[in-house]
């Protein structure tokens, strides 16, 4: 080692000599204050456990296994950290008291479902199919407590109606989505909505939030609400409820602060995963605060489900990602359902004031909580336990105190368990498969009823392995909805132009604000395998004919007038337009003749196109019509130009849009006008199992202000919009229009 190597040694150990100093100094500052780290920050809101389960790497150190004195320590620290920090905090848990939210503290299983799932509402039928998608939950993972039902975004803001309006326009409005409920309840599954503190863009509710939201949660007869990327819902909320004579459960996404825990009964934890499993902050300082566990784009679950278990809490079984599917794999699923079927059965016990976590285990890797009856002279314990090893343990798993009359059963297994006694403590030997789950049951005498029902359902449940259950994930297939073709045209109809035929690169890009670029985002077309982000396919263009402009208020006039047109569900049909929709005597507004007709549905664009003899673009003619063979960013260049499109409406109100020929500058190479910036244009429809989506083109003048999360613009040649599809009279909206095209001889 030179000279100065040794010196800048030095001075490296004096600074550390240093810090280690201001560290104790700091320490005794923060002395009453837990030693053990409690992450206050989003995402690490985890106590964790004693430092002994660090594994060094051998230039480290040996290795010291945890010690039974150990966990004394570590238990006692945490516990007086609590302790002090309910009195700091002034922490209120009377709200858990209240009779009417004892459900939340079962709520283990809670899913996150889009009102679009076509499992949940039947499109053809125009009905709602509550039993069909719990049955189907039910089949694949053992069932759901509670659901999460998400009616607005990522759709919202793609006009000016807001949270509220998004529940209205719902199909059966309020009576249809009360009779929904009344079906998850019939079942036994409470139902939770969101609400989006971050809509400050779109319609004014005219009413303070609180209000607004309470009132509709209680006219439709939800159970509680889920604060979307709230770190904590105001108390506002919980008592505007309780003004109104209900009493409703409030789950924030986001850092609950300490003292929030006394109005908000549930949260959703959302976590980096390490080794050994962590404490869960929010449910250590009250054990009957239920925290749902979402990991929305983990393709495994088994951190999810086993730092779950081991916090005695829930999970978020959320697979519809905004429509795009993340699908529970078996094993996963069989997973779900044992460590559900476990903590239904034990429930009091999971919310136990004496929960002792981290219970002392013989085998590396297998962590435990002890949770002792609540009953008083119960003796009644439950361990739940997770196997965080990539290989099984079998044998001593663990000592208990022993005393006369004292029963223990391998819960998980279903069977009594024979332990062996030595040195005044019970051994208890089984068997915890690789990255799996056991629990144990302790009773004095004879299990009651429940116990052995319980044990009887798990010992059939689990004779099969795990390991025997694919681990594979697999995206959704989906298909794009056939469009069959028009009667040919030898020369351009009326009012449309000529895309002559050519070569031309389809590149596209979706704008979905979530997802990344992973499998399953956007949408397929028929030559890839799979939903993705980015497009790009050279394509031989055949001769084609595209309306000039999108279709106006008058020339949908002329339809109705032709054919009396009126839709099964027309809610929301024409909303802008005056009297009896779909009657002789309907019409638009005075001037809006020459404006692009907004408020009709893709169904609604269809049956005009056919009684016109059209049909509805496929994405890629229409990008073609717009783009030219160039490339260009824009359908007049490369550089935005605000003089080619209307001026953007940042309001909370939606304005008219301008004349379908107000701006000319906007002209394609084909000299096809409006295409971006007054309003979006309907396309191609894709499909999967769970989904239905349009594809949206050109973008509108609306742009609501305050949040990244609106749906967003597709103003380039090179983006579109994806719109999740569910019911006309939902999926209409008042910047959505059409254009036709005719198929060429």
């Amino acid at each position: 080692m030179t000279k100065t190597n040794r010196a800048s040694k030095g001075r490296r150990a004096a600074s550390l000599a240093a810090g280690l100093a201001l560290l104790a100094l700091a320490g005794g500052a923060r002395a009453q204050d837990t030693q053990y780290s409690t992450f206050p920050w989003f995402k690490q809101n985890m106590v964790v456990g004693p430092r002994c389960f660090s594994y060094p790497e051998p230039w480290e150190g040996p290795f010291s296994p945890c010690t039974e004195a150990d966990h004394r320590a570590w238990l006692a620290d945490v516990t007086r950290w609590r302790t002090e920090r309910r009195i700091r905090v002034g922490l209120d848990t009377s709200r858990y008291d209240k009779p009417e939210l004892a459900w939340t503290q079962r709520a283990f299983m809670q899913a996150q479902a889009m009102m679009e799932d076509r499992y949940l509402y039947d499109p053809v039928a125009g009905r709602y199919t509550v039993d069909r998608y719990l049955d189907d939950l039910i089949a694949r993972f053992g069932g759901i407590d509670a659901v999460l039902l998400w009616p607005d975004y990522p759709n919202l803001g793609v006009d000016a109606r807001n949270q509220i309006d998004m529940i209205h326009a719902l199909p059966g409005g309020i009576p249809g989505v009360k009779g929904m409920i009344a079906d998850f309840h019939r079942r036994g599954v409470r139902v939770l909505f969101p609400m989006m503190m971050w809509d400050q863009g779109t319609r004014d509710p005219g009413a303070p939030w609180p209000e607004a939201l309470t009132k509709l949660m209680i006219e439709i007869g939800a159970d509680g609400m889920n604060g979307d990327t709230q770190d904590g819902v105001p108390l506002a909320f919980s008592l505007a409820a309780e003004r109104q004579g209900k009493v409703l459960a409030f789950q924030p996404e986001g850092v609950v602060h300490d003292e929030q825990l006394g109005w908000n009964v549930m949260s959703w934890g959302q976590y980096d995963f390490g080794f050994v499993p962590k404490v869960d902050r929010y449910r250590w300082l009250e054990p009957r605060h239920m925290v749902n566990i979402s990991d929305r784009w983990a393709r495994s679950k088994i951190d999810d489900l086993q730092y779950a278990f081991f916090n005695g809490e829930g999970w978020e079984s959320w697979e519809n990602v905004w429509g795009i599917w993340n699908g529970i794999t078996p094993r996963d699923g069989e997973a779900t359902r044992r460590v559900a079927t476990i903590e239904r059965g034990v429930a009091p016990f999971l919310t136990s004031p004496d929960w002792e976590p981290f219970y002392p285990m013989t085998r590396f890797g297998v962590f435990a909580s002890r949770w002792p009856s609540k009953e008083k002279g119960g003796g009644a314990e439950v361990w739940t336990i997770v196997n965080r090893n990539e290989y099984g343990v079998d044998g001593r798993q663990m000592a208990v105190a022993d005393a006369p009359g004292r029963r223990w059963f391998d819960l998980y297994h279903g069977v009594e368990l024979a332990p062996e006694r030595d040195g005044g403590k019970a051994w208890l030997s089984f068997e915890v498969e690789a990255k799996a789950y056991g629990a144990v049951l302790a009773v004095d005498g004879e299990p009651d009823a429940a116990q052995r029902d319980l044990m009887a359902r798990m010992k059939a449940m689990t004779t099969r392995p795990l390991a025997s259950y694919s681990a594979e994930w697999k995206p959704l297939p989906q298909t794009m909805v056939a469009v069959a073709p028009t009667r040919p045209a030898a020369t351009a109809p009326p009012g449309m132009v000529e895309i002559p035929a050519g070569t031309f690169r389809f590149q596209v890009r979706g704008l979905e604000v979530e997802g990344g670029n992973g499998i399953g985002v956007d949408v397929a077309y028929p030559w890839e395998d799979s939903p993705r982000r980015f497009h790009d396919r050279q394509m031989a263009m055949k001769r084609f004919f595209i309306d000039r402009t999108p279709v106006t208020n008058a020339q949908f006039k002329a339809f109705l007038d032709a054919t009396r047109y009126h839709p099964k569900d027309d809610f929301n049909f024409l909303k802008d337009w005056t009297l009896q929709k779909g009657e002789a005597g309907a019409t638009y507004p005075d001037g809006w003749a020459d404006k692009p007709v907004t408020w009709v549905s893709l169904e609604d664009a269809r049956a005009y196109a056919a009684w016109a003899g059209k049909r509805l673009p496929r994405e890629w003619e229409w990008q073609y019509a717009a783009q030219g063979t160039d490339g260009r960013a824009y359908p007049w260049g490369d550089a935005w130009n605000p003089a080619a499109v209307p001026a953007p409406n940042k309001g909370r109100t939606l304005t008219p849009p301008d004349a379908v020929d107000a701006h000319p500058a906007g002209a394609s190479p084909f000299g096809v006008l409006d295409l971006v910036g007054n309003v979006w244009q309907w396309t191609d429809e894709h499909q999967d199992d769970h989904t239905r989506a349009a594809v949206l083109r050109g973008g509108s003048s609306y742009q609501p202000q305050g949040s990244i999360w609106y749906f967003p613009q597709a103003y380039r040649n090179d983006q579109h919009g994806k719109l999740l599809l569910m019911a006309p009279g939902k999926d209409r909206a008042g910047t959505i229009g059409f254009r036709c095209v005719v198929d060429a001889g």
